[in-house]
């Protein structure tokens, strides 16, 4: 019995040891931050190119009903010439979105807009093969990309297009603004998660050299970059990041606009948020090692090169995390058998190392992006907490992404929700299961168990880590049921490309 608590304890602190290095390397972000963005000079703004370029704006959609006019709205009221601006509305869609799109398109037709909506029979590449299709047909010499889900702003294409004045420049990201950040815990966290991401990341890595990456919606390219970096492939299921590690491996130069915002609507129904991050992790990992083995093999500078290895790989942390769920609460009693005199001191330094730097990264964020940063933070330990009851569900699309099994493209679902007390239940798209969060409950009485046992024991460092799991696990548990067990009245259309739909 000593001898395996001595084993077990060892691999658990190896565990929390890991994770730790994913935080300290958020000290990293924070330092790139300051020092290139916060503490350097001013940038001055460029120019828009004379004569202005002919642009395309390229419009992904399936199964949009509810969001598809409000975004052709948007994009034809973006302040620039007509006879410039082409807009393909590229339409995958099998229910009735196909109909009120190409209604929207034809009365913008009619009022001089250059808009055109091209449907495929065979919808193979997911959306990198609608974009794929579209830039075969397209005239621009640049390419801007929306998701059903986006309102760019009117002077979107003056606010970027003067970012392409160097030759080498081949892509331009904005940053992503929220339509309904207020319309319950949920988009709120999901509002601070996407705000450090871009902000903090996106800022840090753009501006101190690193790579970072497109983020499929709310950015424009070059469309010779696109090209001579292989064009827009579908082995990943996140082809906007694979593209923009080749891109960027060619030499090309990407830029970040911090100040340019782009709303977007985000997800009201916990089943769509884990839908979009299970297609996010998995795609990550799927890049990770599509990416990483050339990286390393390249002539890049080595920072270029970790910090690419920690930004392709920062989901195996949802994997760390769900294995130390399982261990720290079998570790309240091994620990004393173990005799391990630093074990509390380790799990001090990971306290420090992940929590207090989640603290002080969106701290950050959320003191340079809004006045009242303050009242905003006042519920950062509940963000903490849904973050780690994710991890089951993330850790799952993680171990997928492992795998060479091909994996269905499934898409988030919107519902043109913005106000708070909007109804969206009732709506179609609905997917999940009441007994889908089952797993997640356990994990919450597992760590009620576990905050009885750590108090018994006298454990104290570890109630903090005890209390914020169990929170977290059972709130995503309870949303996730409760989202799920509406779903289940409500009528289902399609939300993945199919296998089927693959081989028509």
């Amino acid at each position: 019995m000593h001898l395996f608590s001595q084993w077990f304890m060892g691999f658990y602190l190896g565990l929390v040891a890991l994770l730790s290095l994913y935080g300290i390397h958020r000290y990293w972000i924070l330092y790139l931050y300051f020092r290139y963005y916060k503490w350097a000079a001013p940038r001055s703004e460029p120019a828009l190119p004379d004569p202005l370029p002919p642009v395309t704006i390229q419009l992904p959609i399936f199964n949009e009903r509810y969001v598809v006019e409000r975004l052709i709205n948007a994009v034809c009221a973006l302040d620039y010439p007509r006879e410039l601006l082409e807009i393909q509305v590229l339409d995958d869609s099998t229910d009735d979105t196909r109909t009120i799109a190409q209604s929207k398109v034809d009365d913008m037709r009619a009022r001089g807009y250059n808009i055109a909506r091209l449907h495929r029979l065979q919808r193979s590449g997911f959306k990198a093969g609608a974009l794929s299709a579209g830039l075969a047909k397209a005239r621009g010499k640049f390419l801007a990309i929306f998701d059903a889900d986006f309102m760019p702003p009117r002077e979107f294409l003056r606010k970027t297009l003067p970012h392409f004045g160097h030759s080498d420049v081949g892509m331009v990201q904005t940053r992503w603004g929220h339509l309904n950040e207020n319309f319950s815990l949920l988009t709120w966290v999901q509002s601070i998660f996407l705000d450090g991401h871009f902000l903090l990341e996106h800022t840090a890595r753009n501006r101190s050299g690193a790579f970072f990456n497109f983020n499929g919606t709310a950015g424009i390219w070059r469309r010779e970059a696109i090209e001579s970096s292989g064009g827009w492939q579908h082995d990943t299921l996140t082809e906007d990041l694979d593209l923009s590690y080749r891109a960027q491996m060619q030499g090309w130069k990407f830029v970040f606009l911090p100040d340019v915002v782009c709303p977007a609507e985000l997800p009201v129904d916990i089943n769509a948020f884990k839908t979009q991050q299970n297609r996010w992790t998995m795609g990550a990992i799927q890049t990770a090692k599509k990416m990483l083995p050339t990286i390393w093999r390249s002539s890049l500078g080595w920072k270029i090169k970790v910090e690419a290895t920690f930004h392709l790989t920062a989901c195996a942390g949802y994997i760390l995390m769900a294995a130390l769920s399982m261990l720290l609460p079998i570790s309240l009693y091994l620990r004393q058998q173990s005799q391990w005199p630093l074990t509390g001191a380790l799990e001090m330094f990971a306290l420090a190392a992940t929590t207090i730097s989640l603290g002080l990264f969106y701290a950050v964020c959320q003191r340079d992006l809004y006045p009242n940063w303050k009242s905003r933070m006042i519920n950062l330990p509940l963000l903490i907490s849904i973050g780690v009851g994710m991890c089951l569900s993330n850790a799952k699309a993680v171990l997928q992404g492992m795998t060479t099994r091909r994996f269905e493209f499934r898409r988030t679902p919107k519902y043109s929700v913005v106000q708070r007390g909007a109804h969206w239940k009732l709506k179609r798209y609905r997917t999940g299961n009441p007994l889908a969060g089952a797993i997640e409950f356990g994990f919450a009485a597992y760590f009620v168990v576990a905050f009885f046992a750590a108090i018994a024991l006298r454990q104290w460092v570890s109630v903090p880590f005890i209390v914020l799991f169990g929170f977290g696990y059972a709130y995503v548990a309870f949303l996730t049921a409760w989202h799920g067990l509406a779903s289940w009245t409500r009528p289902i259309f399609p939300l993945t490309f199919s296998s089927k739909a693959l081989s028509d």
